[in-house]
């Protein structure tokens, strides 16, 4: 059993792309904790979409014994994901450490994730370790970065270690760093058995598999152990730790990480955050756990072949349960038949979703158009919370509609500056400040609403910075404003699944630019149909598809009017019947068509 004192629980927390996965594979390397041959990049990134996107999504725990200063250390890392979307992930995993490595490009430098997370991590108490990545570069420029670091962070410039995670030049100082200043985990091995449940996975042969960090006691194998939130026990079947792999151990003690095996068959037995004690009458107190975590972003998903119901059913409740951050409850369209509103952190969560489940449980998806979550305050004094626009109320309802507000902080070159600027006038956002981290990277803040902000901003940013500028944003809270339903009408029948929120002012826009698009997108049928925008009960833009046409008379050759009259006849009354019966097929594409903002159009004209 390893002692608290020779303990070391910590993560790699970083930006996109500046190299966590990386050094954590160095890190491997040098602590012997896996062999050569095993050797892989990215290695704790072991799911397909993982290395397919060349990103973490997931979390990933790994123990490493270390020989320092004649001593043997286990060192518990966390992996964390970067993207904004997966800061949940990354909440979780800092709550189950003491210290944290913060790493920075050496030639990106200080970006929008690096100082949401060092921020996160000072929120945790966490002892920070600051390593600048990436020295080896011919375009470093480890001196201007390093000051960046100074300035946003407040961190001493002489405690910034430099390091190539690619090369392994440095990495041995980073492991005397993590031993030297981040402090031995506070828990009593004696103590009544109390651990934090961090995260979960379901193994097709082992059952629901549990990643606990133990704050308190020991437990050993054959043990019975108590769910404290679940309320539900259990016999400790397999216990160990990750190296990167399972290895069975005969026990965990206060401070380390690992995993419990129970034969639970439902990983819904399992709650996130939960406190496993012992199961006696007198079990240790309930941890705090962690926030539920806020779901910004929803949209439908339905099978495309309605008989897939079930099987999408079961693979949600598959993906929910291995990802605690999206949730889903069934629903009905009439465009679409029957499937469920899905609850996501973020857009590209909410990709990652949708690809998890085509790949993995093979389902064939048709996905609405994406919303954020609306408060709408009606005449009755009634507080309703709106998660699709089809639960909007009639406008004559509505006392106040409010949107939810987000403070976004950009990070760019300073010669960016206007661009951003005009293009945050342009989505009424409210300004905050300005900070100068060097004399060519800036922090603009500002307030704006998360609808104008999760659609497309991120690729507006990228392309007026040139691919330099980076954001992060948390919510602050909701604000009232002149927001309306926009409705789509095929063939004079409202399309729910077309619906949307927007502001008044963009309306006349947004619903021509959506009409103009599902124009192109519907195929033409044998009647002509009507596309149309409204607003209530007033229609605000419209568009007509062309029907197809037969030339019925194209076999008469001279003759009599009269009979080619009959045949027109006979036509109209068969063009007027189909369209009164006749459906209208609407393709897949279409329903994304609601994601164009009418941007691009009203430059065309």
């Amino acid at each position: 059993m390893t002692a608290p004192k020779y303990i070391r629980n910590f993560s790699i927390i970083a930006h996109i792309d500046h190299g966590k996965s990386t050094l954590a594979d160095r890190l491997m390397e040098r602590t012997g904790t896996v062999s050569e041959r095993d050797m892989k990049q990215q290695l704790l990134d072991d799911m397909d979409l993982e290395r397919q996107r060349g990103i973490t999504i997931k979390a990933r725990a790994v123990t490493m014994a270390y020989q320092y200063q004649g001593e043997t250390y286990e060192l518990n890392l966390i992996d964390t994901p970067g993207h904004v979307d997966f800061q949940y992930e990354v909440s979780r995993s800092l709550a189950c450490c003491e210290g944290a490595v913060l790493l920075v490009d050496a030639f990106q430098g200080v970006e929008a994730q690096t100082v949401a997370n060092a921020y996160s991590a000072m929120e945790h108490d966490l002892t920070v370790v600051p390593v600048m990545n990436k020295v080896d570069l011919v375009h470093a420029r480890p001196d201007e970065v390093r000051e960046e670091m100074v300035k946003t962070l407040g961190i001493d410039g002489d405690d910034v270690l430099g390091c190539s995670a690619k090369t392994g030049e440095g990495c041995e100082g980073v492991l005397a760093a993590v031993i030297d200043r981040v402090p031995a985990p506070a828990g009593d091995p004696k103590a009544r058995l109390q651990a934090m449940v961090f995260d979960a996975h379901y193994d097709e042969y082992r059952g629901a598999i549990t990643y606990v960090r133990m704050m308190n006691g020991t437990v050993r194998k054959g043990q019975k152990i108590k769910f404290l939130q679940q309320e539900t026990k259990h016999e400790v079947v397999e216990l160990g730790q990750f190296t990167p792999q399972r290895r069975a151990t005969d026990k965990l003690s206060a401070g380390q990480v690992g995993y419990l095996i129970c034969n639970i068959k439902s990983l819904g037995n399992i709650h996130i955050g939960d406190t496993v004690s012992t199961a006696d009458d007198n079990p240790a107190e309930v941890l705090q756990g962690y926030e539920e975590p806020k779901r910004m972003v929803f949209c439908g998903l339905y099978p495309s072949d309605g008989q897939d119901f079930k099987q999408l059913r079961d693979a949600l409740e598959k993906l929910a349960i291995n990802d605690p951050s999206f949730e889903f409850a069934p629903e009905t369209s009439d465009a679409l038949g029957f499937g469920f509103r899905c609850g996501f952190l973020g857009l590209l969560h909410m990709e990652i979703v949708q690809q998890r489940l085509e790949q993995e449980a093979d389902v064939d998806l048709i996905q609405t158009a994406p919303n954020v979550t609306y408060q709408v305050l009606t005449k009755s004094g009634e507080e309703l919370v709106i998660h699709t626009p089809q639960d909007v109320p009639d406008g004559g309802d509505v006392e106040e509609f409010r949107q939810p507000i987000v403070r976004v902080s950009f990070v760019l070159p300073t010669e960016y500056i206007g661009g951003i600027m005009k293009l945050n006038a342009d989505r009424r956002g409210t300004y905050v400040r300005t900070e100068y981290l060097s004399s060519t990277r800036a922090m603009l803040v500002y307030d704006l609403a998360l609808a104008d902000v999760i659609y497309d901003m991120h690729d507006k940013l990228k392309t007026i910075t040139r691919g330099y500028g980076t954001m992060d944003y948390e919510l602050t809270g909701y604000e009232g404003g002149d927001l309306v339903r926009l409705d789509i009408l095929v063939k004079n029948d409202r399309i729910d699944a077309l619906s949307i929120v927007c502001d008044k002012r963009d309306a006349d826009k947004r619903g021509r630019a959506v009409i103009k698009k599902l124009k192109k997108e519907i195929p033409r049928h044998m009647f002509e149909v009507a596309l149309q925008a409204a607003i209530g009960t007033r229609i605000i833009a419209r568009e007509n598809i062309s029907a197809m046409r037969k030339n019925v008379t194209a076999k008469c050759y001279g003759g009599d009017i009269s009979r080619k009259r009959k045949l027109w006849e006979k036509q109209k009354v068969g063009k007027k019947r189909m369209k009164s019966i006749g459906s209208v097929d609407i393709p897949q594409k279409a329903f994304l068509a609601v994601l164009e903002t009418g941007e691009e159009e009203g430059k065309k004209k």
